[in-house]
């Protein structure tokens, strides 16, 4: 069930549906979540809105992913490789991505009514 922010710069205004795309089938790839789990965002901002790295354009994009803990460095290796190769795509230059993953043990979340998804039975692996 991650929950996904995509911050980047206003080229990707009218494009934002690509780059959601771009991101959550890299996470369906990597990290084996259903199709169903969607829950990602852009937001887009001009420069005057934001600082990048020094040497770095508009499209430097941020991608923070906030899910369960429990997967593997192998899971986390491939979905990095996987969203800079579908942000690439659209236009980002590689360099000019940074991933930021933060993991939450799943009595963290309120889920389904305001349980916590370490009480429920979820229908996907977290341990990948």
């Amino acid at each position: 069930m991650p929950v996904t922010r995509i911050v980047t710069g206003e080229w990707a205004r009218g494009r934002e549906i690509e780059i959601i795309e771009a991101v959550q089938s890299a996470m369906l790839a990597a990290l084996k979540i259903p199709d169903w789990d969607r829950d990602v965002t852009v937001d887009t901002y001009s420069d005057t809105q934001r600082i990048v790295p020094t040497g770095r354009s508009q499209r430097f994009t941020r991608v923070e992913i906030t899910m369960f803990a429990g997967r593997s460095i192998e899971a986390k290796r491939s979905l990095y490789k996987t969203i800079v190769q579908n942000l690439a795509a659209l236009g980002v230059p590689e360099l000019e991505i940074k991933m930021v993953l933060n993991e939450q043990p799943l009595e963290n979340w309120g889920v389904r009514g305001g349980l916590p998804a370490s009480e429920i039975e979820l229908s996907f692996k977290v341990n990948v």
